[in-house]
């Protein structure tokens, strides 16, 4: 899962980014509507966190934009701005909820999932290959049952793997689903944690296997 925070102020940017981060997945923090409209150009979201108030305008703008996109990423408001009819112009815009500030972190990762799971995101709920079970929304692997505990990259890269189980996923897109647009990305980075994601699969007496397409990208198969 990927998530899109657009936050100006870099304080509560940075905290909101990890924050859903580790809740729900992968992460990214941009800070004007213009590295927004670049960001949605280039990697597909879940969800969006958008503040109002921006430098370069109102976050407004760009929900019209975002409810174009297909699979279209679900919309949370995060804003000062709590007279009613501000909340009602953001939900009349297209937005899927609207939480004031200040807010609790608990309520915050509770609307979120709400978001989600009204937007269907977990309609398929697991996918299965072989003896390997990925619960989509819970972000939880497990093989004959047993819970698969992966770190963070790793997990991202069997989830990326998993949603399209079956189909080669490009290389790229596995980057974008393990990596932040901050990151600094070594060449061989990617392979490293395939390579110790495999390692794992086995270890535990998987069945499923993730196999290359060569010079394009990986997929998860049977391995029977």
């Amino acid at each position: 899962m990927r998530l899109l925070v657009i936050e100006d102020d870099a304080k509560l940017g940075h905290w909101l980014r990890d924050a859903l981060e580790r809740a729900l997945g992968g992460a990214d923090l941009v800070t004007t509507l213009e590295e927004a409209r670049a960001a949605l150009q280039v990697r597909h979201f879940d969800l969006v966190v958008m503040d109002r108030r921006l430098p370069d305008g109102d976050a407004i703008e760009l929900i019209a934009t975002i409810r174009r996109l297909r699979p279209r990423p679900s919309i949370l408001v995060l804003t000062a701005l709590d007279d009613p009819n501000d909340i009602a112009r953001a939900l009349d815009a297209g937005a899927d909820d609207y939480l004031s500030k200040p807010f609790e972190p608990v309520e915050l990762i509770a609307r979120v999932k709400a978001v989600l799971r009204r937007n269907e995101l977990d309609q398929k709920g697991s996918t299965m290959v072989a003896n390997l079970r990925f619960d989509i929304f819970a972000r939880t692997a497990f093989v004959d049952g047993r819970p698969l505990v992966l770190p963070r990259r790793e997990l991202a890269l069997l989830e990326a793997l998993m949603r399209r189980a079956g189909q080669v996923v490009l290389r790229e897109n596995l980057e974008n689903a393990v990596y932040n647009f901050d990151d600094e990305i070594q060449s061989n980075a990617l392979d490293a944690h395939l390579s110790r994601l495999r390692k794992r699969l086995r270890e535990n007496n998987c069945r499923a296997e993730i196999r290359a397409a060569r010079g394009i990208g990986y997929l998860m198969a049977d391995g029977e």
